[in-house]
């Protein structure tokens, strides 16, 4: 293999390192593969969907450091595939001299709400209104501070409507605050909104942008059903709110993918939601309907190479496959749909166990 340009981690027929293995670490596996790289994965998961796809895994608790040690010795440089891998351990890769993309800043400011909504605040990305909750006691001045209706959601490692709770004027304080685990918190004001879309966008370490077409989600219980592609709203609205996903990567100083989702607002408004620093579930599509997707985007700018075009070729909708809904992956098949499954082995009821891609060309 020729010399790699300047600015190149890792070139084909060399390996990059993923920290977890679950289906996303298994796609960006895969996306890896195609390119000509090899993979490793650290994950304390045994028997993981990624681990079944990559070159060699490591099954170790995230604070093992010469499990980590000898994970980076043959990798060029290392991504993570969720945003609740400790900092620590990040930062026990780059004491090694394994650089880390993305690095310890975002996965700071993702892991912890408050820090979150605060960096969104400081840097023009308007949040729906929030304030600290470090007891019990807190809530209800700040319920009744942010109108009567608010969601008292955990700072940390909440996930798919998991660690909250919608709270109204006479909520009992104590239950709620047991009903998140006792933890630190923050509460949002309850937003009315029309429409959830996400940015999924990708950022080089030069400062190159690229974003997808913002999709419309559609959640159930705090689960993300649906993505439908274009989100169907003005373009006004789509490219002010890719403009706050490109502020936040570059006030990041981000290099790879990441999602900005947001509410919009009857009126067009945007408020922003969260961000992952990572490959998104809003954003599996973009493998099936674009000229290049989230996978391979995420893994050529975590490598250094150059990023390549984002265009949608095909509208269309994708379906996550929730729990037993993966037994139907036949009848997808024979309707056309793209398919993808994630190898889990147990389809416990809301867990993702893949998704459907349904195209209509352009």
């Amino acid at each position: 293999m020729s010399d790699a340009p300047s600015g190149v981690l890792a070139k084909p027929g060399e390996a990059i390192g993923i920290l977890g293995g679950g289906q996303l670490g298994r796609m960006l596996a895969c996306a890896a593969a195609e390119l000509g790289l090899d993979v490793h994965v650290f994950t304390p998961e045994k028997d993981s969907p990624a681990s079944r796809v990559a070159r060699r895994t490591w099954v170790a608790e995230w604070d093992d450091e010469a499990a980590l040690a000898d994970f980076i010795a043959d990798t060029k440089v290392v991504t993570l595939e969720f945003e609740n891998v400790p900092t620590r351990t990040v930062d026990t890769l780059e004491t090694l001299g394994r650089q880390v993309r993305p690095g310890v800043r975002a996965l700071a400011v993702a892991q912890d709400r408050l820090a979150e909504k605060t960096f969104f605040r400081e840097n023009g990305i308007a949040p729906a209104e929030f304030r600290r909750i470090d007891q019990a006691d807190d809530i209800l001045p700040a319920l009744e501070a942010l109108g009567g209706k608010a969601i008292l959601k955990t700072r940390f490692s909440g996930y798919d409507g998991k660690g909250q709770v919608v709270l109204e004027t006479g909520a009992d304080p104590v239950a709620a605050w047991s009903e998140i685990g006792a933890q630190r918190a923050i509460m949002e004001a309850f937003v009315p909104f029309a429409h959830e879309i996400s940015v999924v966008c990708a950022r080089s370490a030069d400062g190159d942008f690229r974003a997808w077409d913002p999709p419309k989600n559609i959640h159930e219980k705090g689960v993300l059903r649906r993505s439908i592609f274009p989100a169907p709203l003005s373009a006004d609205v789509l490219a002010a709110a890719t403009g706050l996903a490109r502020t936040l990567a570059e006030k990041l100083d981000y290099a790879g993918v990441l999602a900005l989702e947001m509410f919009v607002g009857e009126d067009g408004s945007l408020l922003a939601n969260e961000f992952a620093p990572r490959v998104h579930n809003s954003g599996h599509w973009t493998s099936d309907a674009c000229h290049v997707g989230q996978f391979e985007q995420h893994v050529r700018a975590v490598c250094g190479w150059p990023l390549g075009d984002p265009a949608r070729h095909s509208d269309g909708e994708m379906l996550n496959l929730l729990g037993a809904e993966v037994h139907d992956w036949p009848q997808h098949l024979t309707d056309g749909a793209r398919v993808h499954l994630y190898g889990k082995r147990r389809a416990l009821d809301g867990r993702k166990m893949g998704h459907v891609t349904r195209l209509s060309p352009r």
